[in-house]
C-alpha cells in the first residue's frame, strides 16, 4: 500500500533518527510546519519538495509523484461515492489526451 506524502517524509526523517526540529532547521522552515506536512495537514511547495529531496538524497520525481497523487486522491475523495470509478475513467482520459496531444 502506498504511503501518503507526509508519511513518506516522516519515515525518511525517522530512518535517519532525526527530530522534527533538526530537519526543519536544515530545510529553513518552522518545526510546526514540518509536523503539519508529516500529518498531511499542510502542503509544501515545489521548492520545499526539492529541498527535502536533496536533504534526504531521494528522487525529486518520486516525491513529486507522491505529492501530486495525494492531491488527486484527496480531491476525488471529496465525492467518495464515485472515487474508484472516477480514477479509472481519469486514467483512460489521460491516455486519450496524451494520444490526442501527440497527433498535433
Amino acid at each position: 500500500m502506498e504511503k501518503t506524502f507526509g508519511e513518506t517524509i516522516k519515515k525518511l526523517r525517522e530512518s535517519k533518527a532525526l527530530t522534527l526540529s533538526e530537519v526543519a532547521n536544515e530545510l529553513a522552515i518552522d518545526t510546526s510546519m514540518l509536523g503539519k506536512i508529516e500529518k498531511n495537514q499542510r502542503k509544501p511547495n515545489k521548492d520545499l519538495i526539492l529541498k527535502i529531496s536533496k536533504f534526504f538524497e531521494v528522487s525529486y520525481k518520486d516525491l513529486m509523484v507522491a505529492f501530486k497523487s495525494d492531491t488527486v486522491v484527496y480531491r476525488i475523495l471529496e465525492n467518495d461515492e464515485y472515487a474508484s470509478e472516477v480514477l479509472k475513467v481519469a486514467e483512460r482520459k489521460l491516455k486519450y489526451v496524451k494520444v490526442k496531444s501527440s497527433d498535433k
